[in-house]
């Protein structure tokens, strides 16, 4: 059975993104875009919503990607491979390779997903990741802390759900960036 992941790069207070929608105090350095590599390298579908979904096509035709660090080429190689599930209920068409676009987030269907998927799902995006967290599918949890503090704005998770987590690994990055990750109970 695959395991549905949820990740994020979130500042020191919690927030995906400031209250004006920016998140480029996000943007990981060299060596924790190439950790994240590694660890997005095994997942073989993402599920997003329609505004991480429109972020992320950036990484479908990055322009002179010859010319960007290996880090960056080696992302957009992994994003190309993966399958995509978008939620989206304005999107008619996607505009990405292996996409498929559904109008509502059905629990059913991401539990079927993960009973018969050959590799790890992520779940991508506060919004639909608090859908997933609320319905019990994450099993896991994945954190980039940055040294920012940005007063507000988009939480990464939901404030209406409880959960104990297990934390099983830890990181600390030279630019003061700390990963961990938690796994869900019972697992």
């Amino acid at each position: 059975m695959a395991r549905l992941i949820y990740t994020g790069i979130t500042s020191l207070d919690g927030y995906t993104a400031d209250r004006d929608g920016n998140f480029d105090w996000s943007a990981p350095d060299e060596e924790v875009h190439t950790f994240i590599n590694d660890l997005e390298r095994p997942i073989g579908t993402y599920l997003l919503g329609r505004r991480m979904y429109q972020i992320m096509t950036y990484w479908e035709a990055v322009p002179n990607l010859q010319d960007e660090p290996l880090c960056i080429q080696d992302f957009a190689a992994i994003w190309g491979t993966a399958d995509k599930v978008v939620f989206s209920r304005t999107l008619d068409a996607a505009s990405s390779a292996r996409t498929r676009i559904e109008r509502d987030f059905d629990p059913e269907m991401v539990r079927h997903l993960k009973e018969t998927a050959g590799a790890d799902i992520s779940v991508g995006g506060p919004e639909l990741g608090g859908h997933a967290i609320r319905a019990g599918l994450v099993d896991e949890y994945r954190r980039f802390i940055t040294p920012w503090v940005v007063g507000g704005g988009t939480p990464f998770l939901p404030d209406d759900v409880a959960l104990r987590l297990h934390l099983v690994d830890e990181r600390r990055f030279a630019n003061g960036v700390v990963y961990l990750r938690y796994l869900a109970p019972g697992l």
